[in-house]
Formats: structure tokens, C-alpha cells, sequence
């Protein structure tokens, strides 16, 4: 194991009167809270790219982090030397789980031998890493967005050898994640869209994909691999429309190709604002739609209008999510994996501890008043109460289809019932969200 950050041995819970900036002051791995311990509950990932292949660049400045992997060299000793120091964060950091794109983690070279080669080699050396830790692959990906060749998609690409090039890696990496022990894979369709009308056949790209997931599903079932396969919602950026805007147009893509059964969501905060939602919504609508798997946690700048993948610290807004989760009945194989990064001129390698550590107290004490409101159940009690007529006759008789839109009229004539709206008391819901916050 390397060595690189010195002056930590592991990151500890201390309490919230602790004044250590590198220990946990809300996150307790080993509290019981609904019976299960936070660790359990919250599963939390560190994500490979943003933490160690991100070098500090924007559209107006070059590399700003002094990484030792980002020095010249031998790319594949490079990768090594990266993993080195990838592992010994996520061992003392304290986190049970990691993620990764196929090009985070192995150089993909000039060639399809190249490729094939060095992921095999990094995969095996992934697997020695996780053995000696203890830290566990939540996903893995494969990256068919960063190259060139994908500048037009990849499933959706109007060549089909770019299609095929897709095909490869995606069949790579789920084979290197079903190795790694990984429980879920997912797939983002990072270019999987159109920059102009004029040069795009929906009917034909929306085929592609449609196929794409198809044979990845086929996929699954012909290697054995036990994970959940995911789709990550983003409504643009990089390009200007994607087909994967959000959760529900996720949904009636998966039923139009018959995959609703197969794959669920992989949710993130930055995307969901995009997409002009708030992130409480995007889970809601998972849930409800029974394809809710994990989650993306970052958080978004409400002054700019592009995925800024920033740290969450907003306990309200993720007391929230973690109450949708929880009534959603938990992650099974998801978890919550930071898909975000530290600021450029956070150049400090230990802000990359800092921005994880705050980030996991965050969600930590948002489990915490999500419970709370769980045990207490007004929140609950009054949304039965609302849909509470629902539950009587007439409506089970709807829901039913005992009632053709006629027959429905006629019943409402003859009873000669003549309903008010009632109240929704959402100011008094809002006032029991502050009591469980702030006490």
C-alpha cells in the first residue's frame, strides 16, 4: 500500500464536539438506527474518476492538481501507481465501497489489444487491492463518452463500428465488475443524444439504444452476473438533448423496449436540477415506479447552469432523500456514492478528504432526521389521511374499473354529492420537517 497521505492513519468518528477537521462528527458507521447500522444504510462509494482522474482543468485553465500519476511516464505504471494511492484513500477514509469507469482505472492505449490488455491487468490488480482492504466495488461503468470516436454517441452514433467499439467496452467492463464482485453496473449515456435537429434521426437513434440495452440485459443473464443494471438519468451536457432526461423518460423508454423488469435508476442530485427537478422528486418517482437502485450524491450551483458536481452540505435538502429512501424500503444493492469533486483551487491533496468527510456527515445526519420522521409518522399519517376517500367504496370501485366514464356520471347524479377541496396543510408539513431538523 502506498504511503501518499502521511499524516492519517484511518478517519474516525469523534462526535460533534470533536474540533478535528479529519474525523467524522455525525457519520457513526456503527450506530443502529431502524434497526440497521449507518454503515448498512448509507453504503457509502468513493467514485474513481472526479477523486483521482479529474487534474483540476476547466474550459479556461489547464491542470491545476500536482498528482504523481499525472506525471509523464509509462501510462500503464501510471495507472498502477494510481490505484496504489486510490486505495490507500478509501482505506482510510473509512468507506465500505468505490466505483469506476473502465478508462479511470487502465490506459486504453492505440488498439483493441491495448485496451483488452491493460484493463485485464488492472483488473486483477483491482481485485489484490480489494482483498487487501476490504473496500468493495458498488459499480462499474464503461466510459463511451471522453474519446473522439464518440463525439457523435456510442450507441446512438451513426456508425455502427463506433457502435460495436461500445459494444466491446461495455462487454469488458461488465465482465471486469462481475469479476471484481461489483453489485451493480451501470450505464450512462454520456452522448447519447443530438446537438442539432438537423442532421439527427430520432426514430433511428432511439432503435439503436433501444438495442444497445437489450443485448446488454442479454449480456447479464448469459455471463451469470447477479448484480442490478442501472441507467443513470441526465437531461444534457455534454450535448444538447439526451435521451436519458430523467427518470420518468427513462421509465417509457425502458417499456418501450420491454426492459422495465431488467434495469433500474441510478439517480443523481446535479442531474435532476438539470433536468428542472429537485432531487427529492427524481427518488420519489423511482420509487413509485418500482426502478429505484442508487444514487449519485453531489449537489449542484444554483447560479449556474451546468453540473458543477460539488459536495452535498445541505442536511435539509438530504434529510429529505434519505426519507425517501428509507420509505422506499432502503438501498438492496445501491448505495450512495459521491459523484463529486473538490473546487480547482482546492489543491490541498487532503481537501479530497475534507470534501468526503463533509459530505458523508451530511447524509449521516440526514439518515438520522429521516428516521425521526419515520418513528413519528405524522408526515405519513397525514398523507393517508388525505387519500383517505380512496380507501372507502367508491373509490376501490374506480381503481377497479367497476365504473365506465357513464356509469361513473350517473352514479355521481344520482348521489348528488357535491364535493369541496380540502386542505393540503402543506405549511403545517413544512413546520414538522423544521421541528425534526432543528431539535
Amino acid at each position: 500500500m502506498a504511503d501518499y497521505f502521511d499524516r492519517i492513519t484511518k478517519i474516525a468518528y469523534e462526535g460533534s464536539d470533536s474540533q478535528n477537521d479529519l474525523a467524522f462528527h455525525f457519520y457513526n458507521p456503527d450506530e443502529v438506527i431502524l434497526g440497521k447500522t449507518m454503515k448498512e444504510h448509507l453504503r457509502f462509494a468513493a467514485c474513481y474518476w472526479h477523486t483521482f482522474c479529474w487534474a483540476g482543468t476547466d474550459m479556461f485553465g489547464t491542470g491545476a492538481f500536482d498528482r504523481p500519476w499525472f506525471k509523464g511516464g509509462d501510462e500503464l505504471e501510471q495507472a498502477k501507481a494510481k490505484a496504489d494511492i486510490a486505495f490507500e484513500f478509501f482505506d482510510k477514509l473509512n468507506v465500505p465501497f468505490y466505483c469506476f469507469h473502465d478508462a479511470d482505472v487502465a490506459p486504453q492505449g492505440h488498439s483493441v489489444k491495448d485496451y483488452l490488455h491493460n484493463f485485464a491487468v488492472m483488473t486483477d490488480i483491482l481485485a489484490e487491492k480489494q482483498q487487501q482492504t476490504g473496500v468493495k466495488l458498488l459499480w462499474g461503468t464503461a466510459n463511451c463518452f471522453t474519446h473522439p470516436r464518440y463525439g457523435a454517441g456510442a450507441a446512438t452514433s451513426p456508425d455502427p463500428e463506433i457502435f460495436a467499439w461500445a459494444a466491446l467496452q461495455v462487454n469488458a467492463a461488465m465482465a471486469a465488475t462481475q469479476k471484481l464482485g461489483g453489485e451493480n453496473y451501470v450505464l450512462w449515456g454520456g452522448r447519447e443524444g443530438y446537438e442539432t435537429l438537423l442532421n439527427t434521426d430520432l426514430k433511428q437513434e432511439r432503435a439503436q439504444i433501444g438495442r444497445f440495452m437489450q443485448m446488454v440485459v442479454e449480456n447479464k443473464h448469459r455471463i451469470g452476473f447477479t448484480g442490478t443494471l442501472l441507467i443513470e438519468p441526465k437531461p444534457q451536457e455534454p450535448t444538447k438533448h439526451q435521451y436519458d432526461y430523467d427518470v420518468a423518460t427513462v421509465y417509457g423508454f425502458l417499456k418501450e423496449f420491454g426492459l422495465e423488469n431488467e434495469i433500474k435508476v441510478n439517480v443523481e442530485a446535479n442531474h435532476a436540477t438539470l433536468a428542472g427537478h429537485s432531487f427529492q422528486h427524481e427518488i420519489a418517482t423511482a420509487a413509485a415506479l418500482g426502478i429505484f437502485g442508487s444514487v449519485d450524491a453531489n449537489r449542484g450551483d444554483l447560479q449556474l447552469g451546468w453540473d458543477t458536481d460539488q459536495f452535498p452540505n445541505s442536511v435539509e435538502e438530504n434529510a429529505l432523500i434519505m426519507y425517501e429512501i428509507l420509505k422506499a424500503g432502503g438501498f438492496t444493492t445501491g448505495g450512495l456514492n459521491f459523484d463529486a469533486k473538490v473546487r480547482r483551487q482546492s489543491t490541498d491533496p487532503y481537501d479530497l478528504f475534507y470534501g468526503h468527510i463533509g459530505g458523508m456527515d451530511v447524509m449521516a445526519q440526514g439518515l438520522r432526521i429521516a428516521a425521526r420522521l419515520i418513528e413519528e409518522g405524522r408526515l405519513e399519517q397525514a398523507r393517508e389521511a388525505r387519500y383517505a376517500g380512496w380507501k372507502g367504496q367508491l373509490g376501490q370501485d374506480i381503481l377497479a374499473g367497476k365504473f365506465s366514464l357513464q356509469e361513473l356520471a350517473r352514479y355521481t347524479e344520482k348521489s348528488a354529492f357535491f364535493p369541496e377541496h380540502r386542505s393540503g396543510h402543506q405549511e403545517r408539513l413544512e413546520n414538522i420537517v423544521n421541528q425534526a431538523l432543528y431539535r
